[in-house]
């Protein structure tokens, strides 16, 4: 007996403004964001406790920030989750609001 390989992905909900995490054919997640001129507010992340203790947010938080860096967006970390996860990451300090860019 093979066990399968689960697939993890993470999808750009412009209709729900969200980013949503994917494990397997299940919402796990979403990082729900409101966009400001050139900044994107990360406001509110959450991810199902069936998936707690998996790392997923950390998935999460990493595919989110990049995509709104790669759409060439200012991260604005509202959520007490996306700002204690870009504080234990420094190499993303440069697209953050008030670490790497002054208003």
């Amino acid at each position: 007996m093979s066990e399968q390989a689960v697939q993890t992905s993470v999808v750009r909900n412009d209709a729900q403004l969200r980013y949503e995490l994917w494990y397997d054919d299940k919402l796990a997640g979403f990082a729900e964001y409101r966009e400001r001129d050139e900044d994107t507010v990360f406001i509110h992340t959450e991810v199902d406790t069936e998936y707690a203790g998996m790392g997923l947010g950390g998935i999460l938080a990493r595919q989110a920030i990049e995509g709104e860096i790669a759409r060439g967006r200012a991260i604005v970390p509202r959520c007490p989750y996306i700002k204690s996860w870009l504080d234990k990451h420094p190499e993303y300090d440069e697209h953050v609001v008030g670490k790497g860019i002054q208003r």
